[in-house]
């Protein structure tokens, strides 16, 4: 079972000029979002990510990781509603 969270307290809106993964140059203003993985975890999901495949990483490794992010987004706009 994985165990993802986010920092909530961390979350904040802002703008970012920041390198992605591919080298792409990103100037935008975003959720910037500490996801925390356990290092325990991280082998098992390298093992099973395969970044040429469209169907990777299957559910059982996304699902929760994008759970957490997702209920950090919730929150925080929740929060930021009169």
């Amino acid at each position: 079972m994985s165990h993802y969270h986010c920092d909530y307290h961390q979350v904040r809106i802002t703008g970012v000029t920041v390198e992605d993964t591919d080298g792409t140059q990103v100037d935008e203003d975003c959720y910037l979002i500490p996801v925390l993985i356990p290092l325990s975890e991280v082998a098992e999901l390298l093992q099973n990510y395969d970044p040429a495949s469209g169907t990777s990483p299957s559910v059982t490794y996304s699902r929760p990781l994008s759970r957490a992010i997702l209920d950090a987004i919730k929150r925080h706009e929740e929060e930021r509603q009169p």
